[in-house]
């Protein structure tokens, strides 16, 4: 638990326990009702710390994703934080990419690599990429397949970051197999 939660903790039981002396004090006349009361708001209170626990899983869920517009087209919706996203399938394992025209490769965290059946102990951290975060050491990999709806490559080059990253990023390497990459209002539409 870290230091700025511990306070938190102690309002939020404080603010409780000030709340159930309150419903005890005004319901000692009857009490089976005031722990109907009790109960329905605990269940309220508990719905409403799962919802925000589970937020972002919702929201990914409700997200519309990539649809695919014809066999050589693929629209990507524009996510909240600015960003497109889109989830290949990489060696049969589904991956979530950030589709990144800043990065000049297909990066993939370990994590994902891992996923995609890439044996992460064996990889030789040869190469370098600049990031924003500083210098990082890659792995240079290949795909045997990455299939984005009903486009497949097969046999793409790509890099493992050494470093912590917290998804993949789909970059210009991958980018240049599209004829067209384009952003029409709120899309990223990318057409082979």
């Amino acid at each position: 638990m870290d230091s700025f939660d511990l306070p938190r903790l102690v309002y939020l039981a404080i603010l409780g326990s000030v709340l159930v002396l309150w419903f005890v004090v005004q319901g000692r006349q009857s009490l089976g009702k005031l722990m109907q009361y009790a109960a329905a708001w605990g269940l309220i209170f508990l719905g409403a710390i799962a919802v925000v626990g589970l937020w972002q899983d919702i929201r990914q869920t409700v997200q519309p994703g990539a649809s695919v517009l014809g066999e050589n087209r693929i629209a990507l919706p524009r996510a909240p934080d600015g960003h497109y996203y889109l989830t290949a399938e990489v060696n049969g394992a589904a991956i979530r990419f950030v589709v990144d025209t800043g990065a000049s490769q297909i990066v993939l965290s370990r994590d994902d690599a891992a996923r995609a059946g890439i044996d992460t102990e064996a990889l030789i951290f040869t190469g370098r990429a600049q990031t924003a975060n500083g210098t990082v050491r890659t792995a240079p990999v290949r795909l045997e397949r990455l299939a984005i709806g009903p486009i497949i490559d097969r046999d793409v080059r790509a890099v493992v970051n050494e470093g912590e990253m917290q998804g993949s990023l789909l970059g210009m390497d991958y980018l240049r197999r599209f004829s067209s990459v384009e952003i029409a209002g709120e899309r990223l539409i990318l057409t082979r």
